[in-house]
């Protein structure tokens, strides 16, 4: 099978996972992989494994390297499955002098696979090994994005291999950012660090703020998903820099449900009252957009409308389902508001401003509801309310 040599002796040895369409929730259109490394020398380490119904690609592209039996150490940078679900195999296979992992990574190795008899050698953070010519410095980055997460780097090569940080759910046969679009790379970093990373913003800006503190030396980022960065790093640097910080652009999402069509009447008049400012505006349906993309676009959005009618005194399932979504990722610094349609009751407006308040949004109105179907005044209302987000999004991009 193809490997790939990424620097002198250090090979890409991993698996692309062409069929995923979900990621516990998070849409996977284009796939993913799950990326290994194996680094030849005086001591042969493999970092990281991948999902256990692809571990015979990852035994295969090893043996095209070398016998599995001359790996010496295994690497865990992150424990969860999609990259220790063939671990037991490989050590089965392996029986590596070492498994390397951080105090957090063994806890959670022994909690999952209840082996206490491997071979582990817990790391302290900023810990070095020297293995031949070579050194790997390991940096804990606890909670990017699990207790147990941390970045391996190779100075003498200037190679970062960050598991999940900097990744992406893109399947391809390149392995390297400059041989993809670059703009669907990073929108699928942007979809990835909203749906992963998001709530960890303050662990990420406080990792570069690290990483530019001790002048880390980075010519190659070699991430657990998607593709290597060699030529763009600046690029999603400055992306996690802006994203961690919470920057946004001028725009503003019309994000809706709609039962028999009332809802959609006033979201497409909040929408042309937002596009009559200058302000970039999405009008996203929650029944064709799923919830990962529609975090994708709220990442780098300064305003959100929700537009939902009333269904036995609460919320559609789709509407209630989003809100839960989006509060446990805790976006941050956003202005809100919220309309929709009701029949006897109409609490839907009242239960999105709440489900906005908890999320420490701004809401720059209290509101707007219409009893069935919305009069010409009605959505005169609503386009009023896209106006003035249209113009508080700008005042508010002007002054971050």
């Amino acid at each position: 099978m193809q490997v790939y040599e990424i620097k002198k002796d250090i090979f890409w040895v991993g698996a692309v996972d062409w069929l995923v369409r979900d990621f516990h929730g998070y849409s996977t259109y284009r796939g993913s992989t799950y990326n290994a490394y194996l680094m030849l020398g005086e001591k042969n380490v493999l970092f990281d494994t991948v999902k256990h119904n692809l571990c015979s690609d990852l035994v295969h592209r090893i043996r095209t390297v070398i016998d599995p039996e001359k790996i010496d150490y295994i690497v865990v940078n992150h424990v969860e499955m999609d990259h220790t679900g063939s671990l037991p195999k490989i050590v089965e296979m392996v029986k590596p002098e070492k498994i390397i992992c951080s105090k957090m990574g063994h806890k959670n190795l022994l909690s999952h696979f209840h082996k206490p008899d491997w071979p582990y050698h817990i790391i302290e953070n900023n810990e070095s090994i020297p293995v031949g010519n070579r050194t790997i410095q390991f940096m804990e980055t606890r909670m990017l994005h699990w207790p147990d997460s941390m970045f391996s780097y190779i100075p003498e090569e200037k190679l970062l291999i960050s598991q999940d940080g900097f990744g992406q759910h893109l399947g391809t046969s390149e392995r390297f950012d400059d041989e993809v679009d670059l703009s669907e790379l990073m929108y699928q970093a942007k979809k990835y660090y909203a749906n992963i990373l998001y709530l960890y913003s303050p662990q990420v800006r406080k990792l570069l703020d690290h990483v530019a503190e001790i002048g880390l030396e980075v010519d190659m980022i070699a991430p657990d998903h998607g593709v290597i960065w060699r030529t763009h790093i600046d690029k999603i640097l400055q992306a996690y820099r802006d994203w961690s910080s919470h920057k946004a652009a001028k725009k503003a999402l019309v994000v809706y449900d709609t039962m028999w069509h009332s809802t959609e009447m006033m979201a497409k008049a909040v929408a042309d009252g937002i596009e009559s400012t200058g302000t970039s505006m999405q009008l996203l349906d929650l029944s064709v957009n799923h919830r990962s993309d529609v975090m994708a676009e709220l990442l780098d959005a300064k305003g959100i409308c929700l537009g939902c009618p009333t269904l036995n005194n609460g919320l559609l399932p789709r509407m209630a389902g989003y809100l839960m979504y989006m509060k446990g990722l805790r976006p941050a610094r956003k202005l809100g508001a919220a309309f929709g349609s009701f029949g006897w009751s109409g609490e839907s407006v009242k239960h999105m401003n709440k489900a906005m308040e908890e999320m420490k949004f701004e809401l720059i109105h209290e509101g707007i509801k219409v009893k069935y179907v919305p009069t010409h005044d009605d959505l005169k209302k609503c386009w009023e309310l896209g106006k003035l987000m249209g113009e508080k999004v700008k005042e508010a991009v002007d002054n971050q």
